[in-house]
């Protein structure tokens, strides 16, 4: 009976044991489990870090990026009033259009103090406040378009004709010459004529 009784015992001690054991396992399952849940958790936090540091640089990044350019070459500049749009357009004239954009960007500066300026449909656009937009500009692929709102009111007129009432267009090429003195007087004569509503 004693030895029974001993028995029981060592069974009822073991059972206890290996339910202790059970339950330690679990507990250490548990601590894992939390472990990775807090890993997870910090994680989920780094990333959300990340993505918010990584956002400025995102931003800049699309900023600097070149705009693109459409067909026959003209750049995409976003609509924009004052002197920076027509500047970004400027830059992003492809090859010798650029420093071409520039300079008659400086003519019509100097010949119209106080120049409005604005890129509309992706093109720089030149105005007088009051009297609205008297010239446009246009990149294509082998020459530069420059549109005199009332070019038909010019004298002489620009040389190129337009399917437009009173618009007439200047085209300018890579190797063609051109006449800064004529395109002066024309910027002159057109910043006083009524415009294109602004």
């Amino acid at each position: 009976m004693a030895d029974k009784t001993a028995k029981k015992s060592a069974t009822v001690a073991k059972k206890a044991a290996a339910k202790k054991t059970v339950v330690k396992k679990a507990a250490a399952k548990k601590t894992v489990v939390k472990k990775a849940a807090a890993k997870k958790t910090v994680a989920k936090k780094s990333a959300t870090v990340a993505k918010k540091a990584a956002a400025p640089m995102r931003e800049a990044a699309a900023k600097s990026a070149p705009p693109k350019l459409l067909s026959g070459g003209n750049p995409q500049i976003a609509k924009g009033y004052g002197d920076a749009p027509i500047q970004a357009y400027i830059a992003a004239m492809p090859g010798w259009k650029s420093a071409v954009g520039s300079r008659l960007d400086a003519l019509i500066e100097r010949t119209v103090p106080g120049v409005a300026k604005a890129v509309k449909w992706n093109s720089p656009m030149y105005g007088v406040e009051g009297q609205g937009w008297f010239l446009g500009i246009h990149c294509f692929a082998k020459y530069i378009k420059v549109a005199f709102f009332r070019g038909k009111q010019l004298k002489p007129m620009p040389p190129v004709d337009s399917k437009s009432q009173d618009t007439r267009y200047l085209d300018i090429r890579e190797d063609a010459p051109f006449d800064e003195a004529q395109f002066v007087d024309w910027v002159k004569q057109a910043s006083k004529l009524p415009g294109e509503r602004m």
